[in-house]
């Protein structure tokens, strides 16, 4: 079985997952190509390496046009069922940005239809969480499984002001995912990054026993004391009673 474990030991964030996928060997070419189906204009993607701690890894850029549109859950819905995506992909990635929709409407207290929200709206979200469904499409995954992950500590600043440390929305989404924070006094988690695992993970804890055929490293945007990278390790699971 080939699974896919998330070393969330430094959180997990929509660009990390691109950049980790990447990073075990999805070809750019292949996924802006798919992205073009989409046919969203006013956006570039840049896809550089970069080094955390002495560790290389995959540093995704989404580069955006200024804009003023605001979409809610239906108007992604939308552009993701008419384009001409493979249905796997469409399926997870509305699953996805559903996931986002709930929390976000529940924090507010509106529904879904009624909350215009960036996080969910804005471009770079949907380069993201549509990226990331093409990338475990292209990679022929079986099973994902996931760390505790670490949320980090602290406050944040965003468009409604100062709020703590998970974000409300992220902590809706990470219900039933296993969390921890060490003393790393900022975000570690996104509602991006934290619905792409909810909704693909089946199981959270150590390393299950693999045979490994891939590792990728996600750079995330802050320099921090810790490597600031998510980690993916793709291989074949044995089973319980098979010895590696």
């Amino acid at each position: 079985m080939r699974t896919l474990y998330f070393d969330c030991f430094s959180g997990i964030s929509g660009d990390m997952v691109l950049g980790a996928l990447i990073d075990c060997g999805v070809d750019p070419r292949e996924l802006k190509k798919e992205l073009d189906k989409l046919n969203i204009d006013g956006y570039s993607i840049e896809i550089k390496k970069s080094i955390k701690n002495g560790i290389t890894g995959t540093d995704v850029n989404v580069i955006i046009e200024e804009q003023h549109t605001h979409r809610n859950f239906k108007d992604i819905e939308d552009i993701i069922n008419n384009s001409d995506l493979n249905k796997n992909v469409k399926e997870l990635s509305i699953l996805i940005f559903k996931k986002i929709a709930i929390a976000e409407a529940k924090v507010h207290g509106k529904t879904i239809e009624d909350v215009h929200y960036h996080e969910v709206g804005a471009v770079d979200s949907i380069i993201d969480i549509v990226g990331a469904s093409i990338c475990i499409d292209i990679l022929k995954i079986d099973r994902f499984a996931a760390s505790y992950v670490n949320t980090g500590m602290g406050f944040v600043k965003c468009q409604h002001g100062i709020i703590p440390v998970p974000a409300p929305a992220t902590l809706e989404i990470l219900k039933g995912v296993p969390i921890y924070s060490l003393d790393i006094n900022t975000e570690l988690v996104t509602p991006t990054g934290a619905a792409i695992l909810a909704s693909v993970c089946t199981e959270y804890g150590p390393l299950p026993k693999l045979t490994i055929e891939k590792t990728g490293y996600g750079c995330g945007k802050k320099d921090l004391e810790i490597p600031n990278l998510l980690r993916v390790i793709i291989g074949e699971e044995k089973k319980k009673n098979e010895h590696i």
